[in-house]
């Protein structure tokens, strides 16, 4: 039974996500924005347990395909998530729950949240977009990678690095309210 706090938590994380697209810069080489969305996947990931970090991206994801605009650009419906960047966004509830189940029993260090944003928010979520980025765009894989992937990494990078400063400094926060409510 998911509680009460966890549920208000996964919504604020769905809204967080949503304000998050709002950081857009189109490439134009590539059909894929670089958005402040997997930022939100990140700490959803580093400050939420395992379900409501899942059910943040989850609920995110299911506003997004009954057509609420909530993907970057203010875009929504099953289009966008059977479109070109759409692998991205479906790997994120997994991602955020990954993030979380790995570092839910970690001592909580830069290092260990920096390499779990690393394996999940980044390579995970860069598999699975590329992957549906070259099939429904017929590129080849390799160049879908060129256009998916590699102008990524370096804010991806930065990105990962901020948000491993913060989830080190918002979580024993979460933590002390969690004891002090119950």
């Amino acid at each position: 039974m998911i509680k009460t706090k966890d549920m208000i938590l996964a919504s604020l994380f769905a809204a967080i996500t949503f304000i998050m697209g709002f950081v857009k810069i189109p490439l134009p080489f590539s059909p894929v924005p670089i958005t402040g969305q997997t930022f939100a996947v990140m700490l959803a990931g580093g400050l939420l347990n395992p379900t409501s970090a899942f059910l943040s991206l989850f609920i995110f994801d299911l506003l997004g395909a009954i057509g609420i605009p909530v993907f970057s650009g203010l875009t929504g419906g099953l289009n966008v998530l059977v479109g070109p960047t759409g692998g991205y966004i479906l790997s994120w509830p997994f991602a955020a729950f990954l993030i979380s189940l790995t570092l839910k029993n970690k001592k909580a260090n830069f290092i260990n949240i920096f390499i779990s944003y690393l394996l999940f928010a980044i390579i995970f979520v860069y598999i699975l977009g590329v992957t549906q980025l070259s099939f429904v765009t017929g590129m080849p894989f390799k160049k879908a990678i060129l256009v998916g992937a590699l102008p990524f990494i370096p804010g991806d990078l930065i990105k990962a690095f901020i948000a491993s400063y913060l989830t080190l400094k918002l979580k024993p926060v979460i933590k002390s309210n969690e004891k002090r409510q119950g």
